[in-house]
């Protein structure tokens, strides 16, 4: 039961170091969303269809990790001063930037053994990335109650987000081919400027673990014993939890499609691989415009019709942008609109998965934090290993050669890959949340009203 209201308005240093922590986590996450693949096709020699492989089989075995890891949050005893989760801001970040480094080397060895490296080192990644992004994205719900400041924080977290991605984005293939221009080889010049972009995420890391403050917090640890059925239970028995997870799965794997495939975009379709720092300025910097209006399109729709707002501006924008020809203004203009309705779903949902933390509690008695958001967390890694995989399979499928002038039929495929599908993923998403979610604003106000009461009797 929390042991405080958690109702009081947030100061704005409070929700910028919020939102500091999912900037500092793109600057870590987003290097592997937007740059892996290319660098195991490209760098490492490593064909698209394997590659897809580690994706998938990388992602799945980090998905399954999520509950255990997410479950031994919950059940920790012996918390301190600092919280149940800030502590981890600090130890996980530090891990996961040197981690981020090794996912990029390529060592000297067998077409089998770089292979096995690169299995190995994005599978350990995945573990560590379990141990910084479940608590980080706990520690939202527990820093406020109110539905208007999770709306804000969830908005906040967004910027952060945008913010990572737009400058990971412009910045790290200008540095990389800086770095080969003057002697450095691929493999020395992509661990150098991961190395410096994990550094920026840490130091994000620690700002946001220095001016966040864990307000609603629970009194005791969950009464049942941590067991693979106690896991399977909070998942199953949380309605709001399983319909977030269905949506997520959709809206993630068409979010990662869209950033995956836009290098190759950029590169073969365009013409000129240079064009994608400058499209990706004004496509995620135009993402802010969604993510600047997201607390008042809440307060005025609801989190629900927001969503289904957003999703829909995407749809429409992908779709047509999909027949035009491949001209940068053109689909710059296009993609850029698609991204501001993207935005919005994919910030809402961290405000979403805060209320179904309250909602676990407010049914099943015992409040498990860690352990719903790590099931939350588990779609996003489904969604990550499928687009991921069919990054590479669809590459495989549609022909694509690196280094070469592609065929008619793979810039076909890269086009369908990167605006088909996730207007295809998104009507999906937009019928699951319509038709099944039930969670809304005004029942999670009641849930909160009633938890609160109890917490004081």
């Amino acid at each position: 039961m929390p042991a405080a209201s958690g109702n009081e308005p947030l100061k704005l240093k409070e929700k910028v170091a919020y939102g500091m922590g999912d900037f500092g986590n793109g600057f870590m996450f987003d290097l592997g969303q937007l740059y892996l693949l290319k660098f195991f096709t490209d760098v490492a020699g490593i064909s698209a269809k394997y590659a897809a492989g580690i994706f998938l089989v990388s992602k799945l075995f980090a998905a399954f990790c999520d509950p255990i890891v997410g479950s031994s949050i919950d059940y920790r005893k012996n918390i301190g001063s600092r919280g149940k989760f800030r502590p981890y801001l600090i130890f996980g970040s530090l891990a996961l930037g040197i981690l981020t480094v090794f996912t990029f080397i390529s060592p000297n060895l067998s077409g089998t053994g770089k292979l096995i490296y690169a299995y190995a080192s994005y599978m350990i990644w995945g573990i560590g990335y379990s141990f910084l992004n479940i608590p980080y994205g706990s520690l939202g719900s527990v820093v406020t109650q109110n539905s208007e400041e999770r709306a804000k924080l969830a908005s906040f977290r967004q910027a952060g987000s945008l913010g990572a991605l737009f400058l990971t984005s412009i910045i790290v293939m200008p540095l990389i081919l800086f770095f080969t221009k003057h002697g450095a080889h691929d493999k020395l010049a992509y661990p150098l400027v991961m190395g410096i972009m994990s550094i920026v995420g840490i130091l994000a890391f620690i700002f946001c673990y220095r001016n966040t403050k864990e307000r609603v917090v629970a009194q005791h640890a969950p009464k049942e014993k941590l067991s693979a059925k106690v896991i399977v239970k909070t998942f199953i028995s949380n309605k709001p939890l399983l319909v977030l997870v269905l949506m997520t799965i959709f809206t993630i794997s068409a979010y990662n499609i869209k950033s995956a495939m836009l290098v190759y975009f950029a590169e073969y379709n365009l013409g000129n691989v240079s064009l994608m720092a400058y499209m990706n300025f004004i496509i995620i910097g135009s993402s802010f415009i969604g993510v600047l209006f997201l607390p008042k399109l809440v307060k005025l729709f609801g989190k629900k019709k927001t969503v289904m707002i957003g999703l829909g501006v995407s749809i429409i924008a992908d779709s047509i942008n999909f027949m035009m020809p491949s001209n940068v203004y053109i689909f710059t203009f296009l993609a850029s609109i698609a991204f501001i309705g993207i935005s919005i779903p994919n910030g809402i949902t961290w405000a979403l998965v805060s209320d179904i933390i309250d909602y676990g509690e407010w049914s099943s008695g015992e409040r498990k934090e860690a352990t719903t958001y790590s099931l939350f967390n588990f779609s996003r890694k489904l969604a990550q290993s499928l687009s991921g995989f069919l990054s590479g399979i669809g590459l495989a499928l549609v022909g694509y050669v690196p280094n070469v002038v592609q065929t008619s039929t793979a810039l076909l495929g890269i086009r369908g890959l990167l605006m088909l599908y996730p207007a295809v993923a998104l009507a999906i998403a937009m019928v699951i949340i319509g038709f099944m979610y039930k969670l809304t604003d005004k029942k999670h106000e009641e849930i909160v009203l009633e938890l609160q009461a109890k917490a004081h009797q």
